[in-house]
């Protein structure tokens, strides 16, 4: 039977499932030796804020949330300086806090997600992704190059130097 895999925009109700994902996920982080999310951030606070302004996405697998995003447009104070440079300087959405739960890991579905992501980026007639990851997040780096981003440079964010990754969409 096939599942059935949605993304959608997450409820506050769906508030503690999602923190729960992004524990797991720093947990994750933790024991692959990477320093991305130990310092307190992303926080619980960090996540009711992404969810109130309508930044929260999840996808779904059978309804059971799998995956948890923050889409924000055009703005991340962060990406405007570059130790290199941007594709394009035209609208962008940028993907932050992607957390898979431990019960999904494994299947795929962050490459799905950055599908939902580049369709749902192009239906709001916006230009590119933007996104940036820790140098020793090797999963996402692999996951970036996969789906065919560009390295741009180094950005500064949450006090540690991250590479930075542009795909143009229309």
């Amino acid at each position: 039977m096939t599942q059935q895999i949605k993304f959608r925009k997450a409820e506050i109700k769906e508030k503690n499932i999602i923190w729960d994902i992004i524990q797991q996920s720093i947990e994750r982080r933790r024991l692959d030796g990477s320093t991305q999310w130990q310092n307190g951030y992303p926080n619980e606070d960090t996540i009711e804020s992404d969810i109130s302004k309508g930044f929260g996405f999840v996808l779904t697998v059978d309804d059971i949330i799998a995956v948890y995003v923050a889409l924000i447009f055009n703005d991340e104070p962060a990406y405007s300086t570059i130790d290199g440079a941007w594709l394009s300087d035209g609208e962008f959405v940028v993907v932050h806090r992607v957390a898979v739960s431990e019960e999904f890991a494994g299947q795929g579905l962050v490459k799905k997600l950055f599908d939902h992501i580049e369709n749902y980026t192009k239906i709001q007639g916006v230009l590119s992704v933007k996104v940036d990851t820790n140098y020793d997040n090797i999963a996402m780096l692999k996951i970036l190059e996969k789906q065919g981003y560009s390295y741009c440079g180094e950005v500064v964010l949450a006090g540690g130097v991250r590479k930075a990754f542009e795909k143009i969409i229309i």
